[in-house]
């Protein structure tokens, strides 16, 4: 995860706080470029989006980009918390609800997580009450513009009660598991939940059951 490409707007010694940030945070004017590696090229004609694993009738869904564009659309207006520690309060996202995917493809009654893959084989998990809450969104605009390539177009998950990393840029699918597994930047040493209200980033601060073990 890169380093944010714009810094924190505050008045000269007022630290700019709102009550609805979590600890440790603080608010963001504009919105930084943070990601891993480099940004992807978007070719329509080969995009996929695709649901498989412990999947409720065994099969794979997938969608090509002209498919997946056509589904309901949803709004959300909700916040992103970076592990960074800084946080957007009240951005509109526009895109297809978790739940939607969910209803379209079901999960398994064993499906208890599930991982989210996006573009360079990058990976985030979380439990499937995470990914199915109202306000997880598969979005493809932002206060109601198209996201930049750098921002994640065409695709981006948006999960708002957990830290941005676990919504991953350049999502092009999820798989359904019956047990946890951790994603790429959880082995890596952030904290497998990934709860900004309780500031989980790293995972040395994690406690027996927040995760498979290392």
């Amino acid at each position: 995860m890169g380093q944010p490409e714009s810094g924190v707007h505050r008045e000269a010694g007022q630290p700019d706080r709102s009550p609805d940030l979590p600890p440790g945070q603080r608010l963001q004017r504009g919105w930084p470029v943070t990601h891993y590696g480099p940004v992807p090229k978007f070719k329509p004609d080969r995009w996929e989006f695709r649901v498989f694993g412990a999947t409720a009738d065994g099969d794979k869904r997938c969608w090509n980009h002209e498919d997946f564009s056509a589904l309901p659309f949803s709004t959300v207006v909700a916040d992103l918390h970076c592990v960074t520690k800084f946080s957007m309060l009240g951005s509109e996202w526009g895109g297809v609800a978790a739940r939607t995917v969910l209803e379209l493809a079901p999960p398994a009654p064993s499906v208890t997580h599930v991982m989210v893959w996006a573009e360079y084989g990058y990976s985030a998990n979380m439990r499937l009450a995470d990914f199915a809450a109202d306000g997880t969104i598969f979005a493809t605009h932002k206060d109601g513009e198209l996201l930049t390539a750098e921002h994640g177009f065409p695709l981006r998950l948006v999960v708002p009660h957990l830290y941005a990393w676990k919504g991953p840029k350049w999502v092009r699918g999820v798989e359904y598991m019956a047990a946890d597994r951790r994603g790429f930047w959880e082995e890596r040493g952030y904290h497998n939940l990934g709860d900004p209200w309780t500031e989980q980033r790293y995972s040395y601060q994690e406690e027996p059951g927040d995760g498979p073990e290392l």
